[in-house]
């Protein structure tokens, strides 16, 4: 099931996302960071936000340092948190960043890759750092992977792909998340991976029709390499997807799930806070 479909009426924020009026601890600090910006809010034991979401956009250049300083700047006027759970876009294992496409880079996606922040985010153990910085036990994975756990169902092999600054990917089986695979960064079409051929600088680039017609053909791949049992479609730009385009087994999700699949890095899909 997902997060919220067991618990009771919640008011609503100023963005629109549920808000409990009677939280219950303990309080998940979750970050999504993105390549284009950075936010956060903090979630009560059932996984509802207590707390508006905050943003900034994503600086750059960003070494890992600079990332660790504008998260503590981000989250400074949220409600304290016992626990923190943050989604980083590029692969992440055991809270230890072992790739960084967006941030290795001199001015963002698509800008030149700049051989000493490659250097600098080889192996950096985002999760040992942030504990350190935000005060609090801190766990780390990849964005996906966390905005999946917040959507998918717990029914068989259930994909999550999300479409924004790049393209990401989540497998979980019967509730439980697979080892991350990095297949936006596998060949795609043209000579070109799926990030580069439905990232948001492409989608300006060619129009909303020919990147549509790139998304159903990633969708396409992704039923031929995993027999998926259902699909979401998350991040910023899946409120671009063609939805009459789309089978029964193909869900649109909203963007706030990179925030609320945050809890499940510490709550499992049938576990208790």
């Amino acid at each position: 099931m997902s997060i919220s479909d067991t618990t009771p009426p919640a008011a609503t924020g100023t963005q629109g996302t549920p808000v409990r009026t009677d939280p219950a601890h303990p309080f998940t600090l979750a970050v999504d960071i993105g390549g284009t910006g950075l936010k956060a809010s903090v979630l009560d034991a059932s996984g509802l936000m207590v707390a508006d979401r905050v943003k900034i956009p994503t600086p750059y250049p960003l070494p890992p340092d600079k990332l660790v300083t504008s998260l503590k700047k981000l989250i400074a006027a949220l409600p304290k948190a016992e626990r923190a759970a943050v989604g980083f876009p590029g692969m992440v294992r055991g809270g230890v960043v072992l790739s960084a496409p967006h941030f290795i880079t001199v001015s963002g996606p698509g800008s030149a890759i700049d051989p000493h922040l490659v250097e600098q985010w080889d192996r950096f153990d985002l999760a040992a750092h942030l504990t350190q910085e935000f005060g609090i036990p801190t766990k780390a994975a990849n964005d996906a992977d966390i905005q999946g756990a917040a959507v998918v169902q717990g029914k068989g092999l259930e994909v999550v792909i999300t479409l924004g600054t790049g393209f990401g990917t989540g497998l979980f089986y019967n509730g439980e998340l697979l080892p991350h695979l990095e297949i936006a960064h596998q060949p795609f079409r043209k000579g070109e991976s799926y990030d580069d051929q439905l990232g948001e600088a492409t989608r300006k680039q060619i129009g909303e029709v020919r990147w549509n017609k790139r998304v159903m053909k990633a969708i396409a791949n992704m039923r031929a390499l995993t027999l998926f049992d259902h699909l979401y479609i998350g991040g910023g730009n899946s409120r671009r997807v063609l939805r009459r385009h789309l089978p029964d087994d193909i869900t649109v999700v909203d963007n706030t799930a990179g925030i609320l699949g945050g809890i499940r890095l510490w709550v499992p899909m049938h576990g208790e806070a």
